[in-house]
């Protein structure tokens, strides 16, 4: 018990038992103990020896108002994200928002811990530093009882700027058609495409080399990454987590959609992930690029190295036609 006194307490729970249990005057009690008589009444008056919570009643911000602590909350309860990441997503809505007072809120509330989860933390890796254009590219399939989509997505590894296409299938023309949008979508020259070694990309580890590739020439992949002086990567087989960037991309954009909302058709889910895609770039605040935008990194980037962009990035901004 004594470990939970208060900081000040001239008594100990021993002490307090015998006021309560003498029968003595208080002024002889507070002369046995060195106390004053208040405190002597005080104690005598309880009936429990422990010490009154300390602070206000009604605890209550005071940087905060009613309203702000109920939009944290409610953001806290519905999206579960760690605490830095709510402090990067509420920053602009909350311009005095700091992390100790966003931590003192949610303790008020009870939800500073966030509920355990089976799954065991993923390890975590680091790439190595690049400059802007390295894009990673991959496909994946969005499906519904009505039917399929065959979603392109391209990533920049550095910007986190993302670009994505729906095709019919998942052949080799429409892999080279999907490369060549991903260069007329970034504003910025691409220097290194990374891809699995899906059809759509590369050919068969057999026929990359020999009388194959002599009779057949190069994959038409790799013949639209060198009219555009683009190097061609390829992720070791049965290796995806190479590729770690496009399939994290691919779900989060699952988890927007398909796994959260019913759709009545194809088209009306094309819409929603193309909608989540542009919000992604220019509302989305990041903690990899330090609680910025994948559109506010890129005009970083073009304040510091021009010269690698094809068009002032400023003119990528939605308007009231796009």
């Amino acid at each position: 018990m004594a470990g939970f006194l208060h900081g000040s307490a001239r008594t100990t729970p021993r002490v307090r038992a015998e006021l309560q249990a003498s029968k003595e005057t208080s002024g002889a009690l507070a002369k046995r103990y060195g106390l004053s008589r208040t405190t002597v009444a005080k104690w005598r008056a309880r009936t429990n020896t422990a010490d009154a919570p300390m602070g206000p009643r009604a605890p209550a911000s005071t940087v905060l108002t009613p309203v702000e602590e109920a939009m944290i909350v409610e953001f806290r309860r519905r999206t579960l994200l760690p605490l830095d990441d709510v402090l990067g997503c509420l920053r602009d809505s909350i311009p005095k928002l700091t992390r100790s007072s966003l931590h003192r809120c949610l303790l008020r509330h009870g939800i500073s811990r966030l509920p355990n989860t089976e799954d065991a933390p993923a390890k975590k890796g680091k790439f190595t530093d690049t400059k802007i254009g390295y894009v990673h590219i991959d496909i994946c399939e969005l499906r519904l009882s009505s039917g399929k989509l065959n979603m392109f997505l391209a990533i920049d590894r550095v910007s986190k700027f993302t670009y994505v296409e729906f095709r019919d299938d998942a052949g080799k023309m429409n892999g080279a058609e999907f490369l060549r949008g991903v260069v007329s979508a970034f504003p910025y020259s691409i220097h290194t495409v990374l891809t699995d070694n899906g059809m759509a990309f590369a050919d068969l580890p057999k026929n990359r080399t020999g009388p194959s590739r002599t009779y057949l020439g190069p994959h038409i992949f790799d013949r639209v990454c060198a009219e555009h002086g683009i190097e061609h990567r390829i992720t070791k087989p049965y290796h995806p987590w190479t590729n770690g960037q496009a399939e994290r991309m691919n779900r989060t954009i699952k988890e927007a959609t398909i796994r959260a909302f019913h759709y009545p058709d194809l088209d009306a889910l094309r819409g929603h992930v193309l909608a989540f895609v542009s919000a992604y770039n220019f509302a989305k605040h990041l903690k990899a690029l330090k609680w910025r935008t994948p559109f506010e990194a890129i005009n970083l980037a073009w304040t510091k190295s021009p010269e690698i962009f094809k068009i002032n990035p400023r003119h990528l901004i939605p308007g009231p036609n796009t």
